[in-house]
């Protein structure tokens, strides 16, 4: 185990760090051919429920004030809603644009490193400080718990997506494995 930073930071990046790993073994586990695939012609494809996520890690950051995403959305005109439109319009462009998996998992990786970095960077005070988030007065912290939130709504989803398919959460053998050596440490503890 790596580490841990102490208070609020430690622990909100432990269950960044759980998100991650889950959201990734996700999006590797999934065919390419079945990136398009999708419950319901309404719902998002694999692809795009992927491309939402990193596309809005990193509109959450630019909304913060954390530089803009350039290789996402270029040089943005405008401030406040303006600039938040752009984002938007330009987020659901990806999402039905970008289906190959390298590049969605590329963004993907992009976008949590992009978040966890920010994250580390931002000072307590920092996180305290009042903040509009879709027209409602919060703070800092606010953005990064929705961002972290928005991350296992997602991920929730693309579980379902993987037992629809018949697959199995890719995660269920490190559980296994991790569960098995915790037994083995109780034992060797009793002797």
């Amino acid at each position: 185990m790596s580490t841990r930073l102490p208070g609020f930071k430690g622990e909100y990046l432990w269950e960044f760090d759980i998100a991650e790993q889950n959201l990734l073994a996700l999006a590797e586990a999934f065919p390419e051919e079945r990136y398009s695939w999708r419950p319901a012609e309404t719902a998002r494809s694999v692809s795009e429920v992927l491309v939402h996520l990193g596309a809005s890690g990193r509109m959450f950051l630019a909304l913060l004030g954390v530089e803009a995403a350039e290789d996402l959305y270029g040089k943005l005109e405008g401030d406040g809603v303006a600039k938040a439109m752009a984002m938007f319009a330009r987020n659901e462009s990806l999402e039905t644009s970008m289906t190959d998996k390298a590049d969605v998992l590329a963004l993907q990786r992009k976008s949590l490193n992009a978040v966890r970095t920010a994250f580390r960077e931002t000072s307590d005070a920092e996180l305290d400080r009042p903040e509009v988030f879709f027209g409602e007065n919060t703070t800092v912290r606010r953005f990064y718990m929705r961002a972290l939130c928005h991350l296992h709504e997602h991920m929730g989803q693309l579980t379902a997506y993987t037992r629809a398919m018949g697959m199995p959460a890719p995660w269920q053998a490190a559980r296994e494995a991790r569960r098995k050596e915790i037994e083995r440490q109780l034992a060797t503890a009793k002797k």
